[in-house]
């Protein structure tokens, strides 16, 4: 007799190739219409699938876990990040917890180059000069932006996607600086001719260009807080393609409108999709609607990493994409 086959709700529509082979491996419930679940939705889901594969927007703290009841055994989140999801109470109710690391890399990292072209450049303002039927024709002093070439770049966070960051800037010719953690292996430096800050503050304060690329986590929260956001020269750039919650941001309305900084290029915002109006009034200020890692190949590999992680659990294996609490 064939072995019974998991059941797995999905919480968002993903690529028709992806819910297609999820559809032949699994028992599996789509999400139609394509709206994010409610706390009771998501409640009811985990109460019966064997399987739940949420989305970054999809919040799982540990009162809904208490309620999870008996069934579910994996969360197959679909994306990189798991601060959505209270990994350690998981754990300690037996639940595993997956993610997709390492996908989206590249396409975060083009991303957060062309949020640095576009402030650096001024090209939302081009664009909106020639929406507006305003140009004139060329001129030796309009719309005047920065040279990319020869400014230092500070990466905050040289993980995956801030190596593929700096690989890139290095390509435009900027200096590349970074701080993390741990300090990189001295063959992966020289690859990007990468210098190292132990002090945030000191890096802070010499760059022309600040990437943010870590992870949202109690001890990132807020890391550029008002007191390091005055470090800043009044001309350099922020950019965060990373999570919003790194960044204070009323700090950051503050210091763009007192000109104490210069710009910044924003893809994540400190309340999901509740943009601080102050924001899209500052002419200095790119935003984009969360598209980082938003490209057509980068979701169907996600979805690929999830049923890979969905088939390897059925199979009575650790999932390859296992998270485990306090090595996030």
């Amino acid at each position: 007799m064939p072995a019974k086959r998991l059941s797995v709700v999905v919480t968002r529509r993903l690529p028709e190739a992806v819910e297609t082979r999820m559809t032949e491996l699994f028992d599996v419930s789509l999400r139609d219409p394509d709206v994010p679940m409610t706390r009771d939705e998501l409640l009811a889901a985990m109460k019966t699938a064997d399987v739940l594969v949420p989305c970054v927007t999809d919040q799982i703290d540990a009162g809904m876990l208490a309620q999870a009841g008996e069934r579910l055994k994996l969360i197959a989140s679909y994306g990189a990040g798991v601060d959505h999801i209270d990994v350690a109470t998981a754990r300690s109710r037996g639940i595993i917890v997956s993610n997709t690391p390492g996908v989206l890399s590249e396409d975060t990292a083009d991303m957060t180059m062309a949020l640095i072209l576009s402030v650096l450049r001024r090209i939302p303002q081009g664009m909106a000069e020639m929406a507006g039927g305003q140009w004139k024709g060329w001129a030796p002093m309009a719309n005047l932006g920065h040279r990319v070439g020869g400014r230092r770049l500070g990466i905050l966070g040289m993980g995956r996607v801030g190596l593929a960051v700096a690989r890139r800037a290095r390509a435009f010719g900027m200096q590349i600086h970074y701080h993390n953690r741990r300090r990189l292996r001295p063959e992966t430096e020289a690859e990007v001719e990468a210098t190292y800050w132990e002090s945030l503050d000191q890096m802070l304060a010499r760059m022309d260009v600040i990437s943010v690329n870590c992870p949202h986590t109690p001890s990132t929260f807020h890391l550029l807080n008002a007191r390091r956001l005055k470090l800043l020269k009044p001309t350099a750039v922020i950019v965060n393609t990373s999570r919003g919650e790194v960044i204070d941001e009323n700090a950051l309305v503050r210091g763009l409108k007192a000109g104490e900084i210069g710009g910044a290029g924003l893809d994540v915002y400190e309340h999901g999709h509740e943009v601080n109006p102050a924001l899209r009034e500052l002419p200095n200020v790119v935003l984009l609607p969360h598209m980082g890692s938003a490209t057509i190949e980068g979701r169907v590999e996600m979805g690929e990493k999830v049923i890979l992680n969905i088939k390897t659990f059925a199979d009575g294996h650790r999932p390859p994409d296992r998270v485990v609490p306090g090595l996030l």
